[in-house]
């Protein structure tokens, strides 16, 4: 178990720079902060402070995991508000709502990045375009049987979701 002097000798250490890092990556000092913030957290959840010999290599790994998702987020956070932009005004989405639904999206943006790139096209052709099995498994070139294992892993995948 690391101890709290080894965790603000970390922190003492390596705030700065990890921050730093990052507001160079990201131009946002407020979003620099709430990274390196996520970062260090990760790091005392992981209980590898006894055993770091690379410190800012570890951090900065985490901290590039932190920022895809981050950015992830942003794309699709613009996504949402164009298409919201499209919608009539009489049917947008409170500040509530909105945010509701970009966490859900991250959600399913996280489950579907569990998914193997066939299972997640299968589950995309069937949600999204309609498409039966049989003309999944055309496109994709695989077998029906395939498809639906495909399908059973995405579903798999959303019930993790709805109950975790």
């Amino acid at each position: 178990m690391p101890s709290h002097h080894d965790a603000g000798s970390l922190y003492s250490s390596h705030h700065g720079w990890l921050h730093n890092w990052l507001w160079r990556k990201i131009g946002c000092r407020d979003g620099a902060a709430d990274i390196a913030h996520d970062t260090f957290v990760r790091v005392l959840d992981a209980g590898a402070l006894g055993v770091l010999r690379e410190p800012r290599a570890y951090l900065s790994t985490i901290a590039s995991g932190l920022l895809v998702n981050h950015w992830r987020r942003l794309t699709l956070e613009r996504a949402y508000l164009e298409a919201l932009a499209q919608q009539d005004q009489a049917v947008a989405a409170s500040p509530e709502e909105r945010a509701l639904v970009i966490e859900a999206l991250m959600q399913v943006d996280a489950m579907l990045n569990q998914l193997s790139p066939k299972a997640r096209e299968a589950f995309l052709l069937s949600q999204l375009d309609g498409l039966t099995y049989a003309a999944i498994a055309t496109r994709l070139q695989v077998s029906e049987r395939m498809v639906k294992k495909y399908m059973a892993q995405a579903m798999l995948q959303c019930l993790l979701i709805a109950n975790g």
